[in-house]
């Protein structure tokens, strides 16, 4: 599977919770990183998704929100990952950070040019990337 989302995160469903209309689906990609989706429960069912299903959570990285850590208070947003920036790079219109999240993961983020230069982040600092759940979609092979 090609796919033009920054962030794929093969992983191994930890539960699956089905509502009437919705599912929580929270997915183990490494040791203490989780991603918790919202999908349909008919995509769920769709999807064969149930404990111990391999699946891979893809992101775009410009749903992805980051902030300073030690900077964001409560949030509606279910997936909160800490790390340190690793790469920074900076363009005309938009501003593309890797954030290390630990177990050998990078999360992209893209942001504009404008709220780069408002966060100050560069390479080395410690930062928070939120993700809602809603916004993460799930693969399986």
């Amino acid at each position: 599977m090609k796919t033009s989302a920054r962030n794929q995160f093969p992983g191994i469903v930890e539960s699956v919770t089905l509502g009437p209309v919705n599912a929580e689906v929270v997915l183990k990609v490494a040791d203490g990183v989780h991603l918790s989706a919202i999908i349909t429960k008919r995509s769920a069912e769709f999807l064969g998704l149930a404990e111990g299903v391999p699946a891979t959570a893809l992101v775009k990285s410009s749903f992805v929100i980051l902030a300073k850590d030690g900077e964001i208070g409560k949030t509606s947003a279910r997936n909160v990952l800490r790390g340190t920036i690793a790469r920074r790079v900076d363009g005309v219109v938009s501003t593309e950070y890797a954030l290390d999240v630990g177990g050998g993961l990078h999360l992209v983020a893209v942001v504009t040019k404008g709220s780069a230069d408002d966060l100050v982040l560069d390479v080395g600092d410690k930062a928070v990337a939120l993700i809602k759940a809603p916004h993460i979609i799930l693969a399986v092979e």
